[in-house]
């Protein structure tokens, strides 16, 4: 394999890599055996069909295409270690040349760790704070189980605070529909405030099949910047309207949800998990307190392009997971705030830098101090990832990848880094 590298501005680099007919034989020796088992060869069970004749079949500049990803995958981890390069983030790859009987060719555009002068990362002044719970959180968090499994009851009579709603709405400014502001036999409980203020309030009074306009003013921060602060009429017709029977916080109402003997049970468990929740919180932002200041009092070079542009691309996507879990598509919510992806990105990229930044921090203080996770606890992580998902075989197969198995090692290595520097701030 022949490599040549040319340096970059902004700490990044090219590499030309050329991988010759002898070492890419076994890839295209693998990519037809993979291509035959989707294939009917007579004379062959699939899978088992030699290289010329699967070639045959489908051309050999087919069999490169296939090949071609395995190839890559693992001579530019080669090429990187061979010369000592200290790459971060995903490169970006070109194939140049990919022909039958020639060597392939390819570009990777890399981004080199950038320089860090680390501050002092031993004297951290940062206090974790003190984790309290009011007995108001529990009896808020009893209340909204309460609703959750409150009993709707369809009334004849006017809506009032507390009723669960029905309502067509149609939102207008200046006369025209706003978009996404119309709805029919929408929910909404009266007193939720899940719409702009003074909507709910609106709709008390109302009667099935009663219709009311109204004018409210969006709030000055409202989301969708082209509303914010502007006047608009409402007309809304009621279409029903239901009471909200609650249950009684009891014994019965703990052994409705399952797993609890009785009411005392069910509060001592929201309290454990109430506190456990803001436990995990001020750890976090602990963290961050320590991480912040250590970044504050460092200094880098300039972070590659290349770089900020994969984490930009991880944001958004787990923005888009995210959005995805409240069953909503990616594509709906950017018209709904008015915003491309690239308008996101531009916001995102401040955020970026510090989550790069923090990441190049983390890896520093851990070569200084020798702090790495050993293969042991890679290996024992693993073992108890596969019992959790021992009835999904590809999962399974996926954690006991070597990508799998680099991610995990650098995880666990941040999470023991991140103990070191808490023990330090303490």
């Amino acid at each position: 394999m022949k490599v040549d590298i040319k340096k970059l501005p902004k700490s990044e680099a090219e590499l030309t890599v050329e991988v010759s007919n002898y070492e890419l034989k076994p890839f295209l020796t693998n990519a037809a055996a993979r291509m035959s088992k989707g294939m009917k060869i007579s004379g062959f069970r699939p899978g088992k069909a030699p290289y010329d004749i699967v070639k045959k079949q489908v051309g050999e500049a087919q069999i490169y295409q296939e090949a071609v990803e395995d190839v890559v995958k693992k001579t530019f981890p080669k090429a990187v270690l061979d010369h000592k390069l200290k790459t971060v983030g995903q490169p970006k790859i070109e194939i140049e040349k990919l022909a039958p009987g020639n060597p392939l060719v390819y570009k990777a555009k890399v981004a080199l760790l950038p320089d860090i002068t680390l501050g002092d990362y031993k004297n951290v002044k940062a206090k974790k704070e003190e984790v309290k719970l009011e007995k108001k959180e529990i009896d808020e968090a009893l209340k909204k189980l309460q609703q959750m499994r409150g009993k709707e009851i369809s009334v004849d009579r006017a809506a009032k605070k507390g009723d669960k709603v029905e309502v067509d709405f149609d939102v207008y400014v200046d006369k025209v529909p706003i978009e996404g502001g119309s709805s029919k036999k929408h929910p909404l409980v009266i007193g939720q405030n899940s719409f702009i203020p003074g909507f709910e309030e609106n709709l008390i009074g109302l009667t099935k099949n009663k219709v009311k306009e109204f004018k409210l003013r969006f709030p000055k921060d409202y989301h969708k910047k082209d509303l914010a602060g502007k006047e608009a009429e409402f007309k809304v017709k009621m279409q029903a309207v239901y009471k909200i029977e609650l249950p009684k916080l009891n014994d019965e109402f703990a052994k409705t949800l399952g797993k609890f003997k009785n009411f005392a049970e069910l509060q001592k468990n929201i309290e454990e998990n109430l506190k456990k929740e803001k436990k995990a919180q001020a750890e976090r932002k602990f963290e961050s307190k320590i991480l912040k200041d250590i970044i504050k009092n460092s200094k880098f070079a300039e972070i590659p392009d290349l770089l900020i542009n994969s984490e930009l691309d991880k944001m958004l996507k787990e923005m888009e997971q995210n959005i995805a879990r409240q069953g909503l598509k990616f594509d709906d919510y950017l018209k709904s705030i008015k915003k491309s992806k690239e308008d996101l990105k531009k916001e995102l990229k401040p955020q970026a830098e510090q989550r790069i930044k923090t990441a190049l921090v983390m890896q520093h203080i851990a070569q200084k101090e020798n702090i790495e996770a050993s293969d042991k606890e890679v290996e024992e992580e693993i073992k108890k990832a596969k019992e959790q998902y021992k009835d999904n075989q590809e999962v399974v197969k996926q954690l006991e990848s070597p990508e799998y198995k680099m991610y995990l090692k650098n995880f666990l290595t941040s999470k023991k880094t991140m103990e070191f520097l808490k023990n330090l701030a303490k």
